[in-house]
């Protein structure tokens, strides 16, 4: 068993029930997105190639996430963890930046990446600043399997939250991670942020259980609730 929560939560999903969904996403204008275990980490696994092969990241380096609480923003954590780097919620310094408004991104990172939130989105629709790169256009063309170049540092910080606790790639499971029962399917509105959603997905997963992930405008009615199977909210 590795030390590092977030590759063996990666493993658990690619195993046992792995066409079970493990995550949904309901954004505007009627979107739902449904991800098994086995795509979810068929993208985290992409998104982490990306990340290691393209812009050579390595673990340790920093990872920021300008991006709403949204499917993908759970799969660039998740890829960002699993590759040992420390992801930022705030407008902290970082080596990398993750970004659904690339214009205002300026020139403080190595690395900008443009995340277009549509779920059928193929590549950014419009201009992109001078070295952006277009995460929907280049994510498809890398590995469905992610191979480490170097092993993650399990006392590196994965997560500073926002009351101000790092969070050790060892501690996401234990100290970040909140309690969900076995195999319980989640709801987790997005209006309460990235952090919350992340803290609850990875609660939900390591018990084999499932999120359902909602964007503020969407109402969340009773059909909702029966359809998704969810309890309570």
């Amino acid at each position: 068993m590795t030390t590092i929560p977030a590759i063996d939560l990666m493993g658990s999903l690619r195993s046992g029930n792995s066409t079970a969904p493990r995550l949904t996403w309901y954004g505007p204008d009627s979107e739902r997105v449904e991800l098994s275990g086995r795509v979810l980490d068929n993208w985290v696994a992409k998104t982490s190639n990306l990340l290691q092969d393209e812009l050579d990241a390595e673990p340790g380096m920093r990872l920021r996430l300008a991006l709403p609480p949204h499917w993908k923003a759970l799969v660039w954590a998740l890829a960002g963890w699993q590759l040992g780097l420390e992801t930022v919620l705030d407008d902290g310094p970082a080596d990398f930046l993750a970004t659904d408004d690339p214009s205002g991104a300026g020139d403080q990172h190595d690395a900008v990446i443009a995340v277009a939130l549509p779920a059928l989105a193929m590549r950014w629709t419009g201009e992109l600043p001078a070295g952006c790169l277009d995460y929907a256009a280049e994510v498809r063309s890398h590995g469905d399997v992610f191979m480490p170049h170097s092993d993650p540092d399990p006392s590196a910080c994965a997560v500073r939250t926002h009351d101000g606790r790092a969070i050790l790639h060892s501690q996401l499971a234990s100290g970040f991670a909140l309690h969900h029962s076995e195999g319980a399917r989640v709801h987790v509105p997005a209006g309460h942020g990235l952090e919350s959603a992340l803290a609850n997905a990875l609660g939900a997963w390591q018990q084999g259980g499932s999120v359902v992930l909602t964007h503020a405008d969407v109402a969340l009615t009773g059909k909702l609730l029966a359809d998704e199977r969810i309890h309570g909210s």
